[in-house]
């Protein structure tokens, strides 16, 4: 690895830390947010979604806008505008201006994660970006899974609103290394679809609202049934329109690739289950348990030590043997790891009832993310390699995005023990599913 390949690989991994850690670190706090801005499961829901929901949308227009104004400018965006909002939610005195706040963090961090995965594609090639992708990867999962104890820590200690204010500081240094990055040169034949942002964006938000809110209102309440009609009609539209404007934001001609299909129908059902479980188990431990905030986080430490020494090799591997197995057998592993949750009890005895199916996840989720993304994008050309990474990472957001969303129909209203153990077999079911269609659909490169 030359030194300008070392520091853009660093810069890639602080720069989407940031949102990767944020879409984790607010689960363990929303016990504490809900106690003191009130609001029950729905609120915790759009706590978490309304995050996502702007990130899953916009990602794909930020993929397009890395390649209109060059990925330097758009993460340079991107960072400052994360950091600041997330001060506004820092400050929020009520839910509204939480959820707004937490949408603002969506938006800005869907600058960040296709422009520094395009980077790496644009400065590794062959194995070298295989296992590049993979130490990104790792580093990145790593963020997802430390966030509940970076955040358990922070509200045991400080509040809640600590989990905000932490993101100064890799703001600052992000930018700091980033002034060293060479300006790339955007390209002139890549334009921004708006009405695709629109379409998206109001889509995902209707159905959103609806599966959110249905438990409270029901499915014949007005408040429900026309946000769910206008959000499915608008994604129906979104979809029409991107199969005949010219420069779309989703260029369906993508999904024609083999491995990129199959790929992200894979991480449809993959990080669906991976969402679920991460934003259930630490609600359980905490509400049920009655754990505090710092033991619930540390509750998936394991999983983080394990994606810090695996992942990388896990790539390389996929890059000298193919994907295809380490995609098959590391969902399975996990979901395997998972259905092993349903002998907790009420007691929630951690040694002998989680940390067993914690560590089958670890392992689990090792094998499966750089070798996935790798998958996705290996047939990519360069120079769709923005849009081709937002693609596939606004498809596991929105994945996980409607998972959450869909919680109250497995568990209810609350969170229970039986509802626990019902997003245990619904989780595991989906990991079950993303190895199946792995196994039968991603092909391995032609051996030279």
């Amino acid at each position: 690895m030359t030194k300008q390949q070392r520091l853009v690989l660093i810069i890639a991994i602080f720069a989407s830390f940031l949102t990767f850690l944020d879409g984790s670190v607010v689960n363990v706090a929303l016990p504490a947010i809900d106690n003191e801005l009130g609001g029950g499961l729905a609120t915790q829901q759009w706590v978490s979604d309304a995050y996502l929901v702007t990130l899953g949308a916009l990602i794909l227009v930020a993929g397009a806008l890395s390649d209109v104004f060059g990925r330097k400018r758009i993460l340079i965006w991107g960072i400052i505008g994360f950091c600041v909002a997330s001060i506004v939610c820092a400050a929020a005195i009520n839910t509204p201006m939480l959820i707004i706040a937490r949408a603002l963090q969506g938006v800005f961090g869907a600058l960040l994660v296709p422009s520094s995965l395009a980077l790496i594609i644009s400065y590794f090639n062959g194995g070298a970006e295989a296992k590049a992708i993979g130490t990104w990867t790792g580093w990145t999962g790593i963020a997802y899974i430390i966030g509940p104890l970076v955040g358990g820590l922070l509200i045991d200690t400080l509040s809640w609103r600590a989990v905000f204010v932490i993101n100064i500081i890799p703001t600052i240094v992000t930018l700091w290394l980033i002034r060293r990055l060479p300006t790339d040169v955007p390209s002139r034949h890549t334009s921004i679809d708006w009405i695709g942002a629109v379409l998206c964006t109001t889509g995902l938000a209707g159905t959103v609202y609806a599966l959110i809110e249905q438990p409270k209102f029901g499915w014949n309440d007005p408040l429900i049934f026309w946000p769910l009609v206008c959000g499915i009609t608008a994604l129906i539209a979104f979809l029409w329109w991107e199969r005949r404007t010219p420069k779309p934001m989703l260029p369906l001609e993508l999904f024609k690739i083999h491995n990129f299909s199959i790929g992200n129908l894979a991480t449809t059902s993959i990080y669906a289950g991976l969402s679920v479980a991460t934003f259930l188990i630490i609600i359980f431990v905490q509400q049920v348990g009655h754990y505090p905030a710092f033991v619930a986080g540390l509750t998936v430490l394991p999983v983080t030590i394990i994606m810090f020494f695996l992942s990388p090799r896990f790539g390389a591997l996929a890059g000298r043997f193919g994907p295809r197995f380490f995609m098959a057998m590391g969902p399975t592993i996990a979901a395997v790891g998972f259905l092993s949750f349903l002998r907790v009890d009420s007691e929630i005895n951690y040694w002998t009832q989680l940390l067993p199916g914690i560590l089958l996840f670890g392992l689990g989720l090792s094998m499966t993310v750089a070798p996935l993304t790798a998958a996705v994008l290996s047939d990519i050309s360069k120079q769709h390699a923005g849009i081709g990474s937002a693609v596939n990472n606004a498809i596991a957001r929105i994945a996980g995005l409607v998972a959450i969303a869909s919680i109250g129909l497995i568990i209810g209203s609350s969170v229970t023990l039986d509802g626990f153990h019902h997003g245990v077999v619904a989780m595991s079911l989906l990991l079950f599913a993303g190895g199946i269609i792995s196994a039968i659909g991603i092909r391995n490169p032609a051996t030279k």
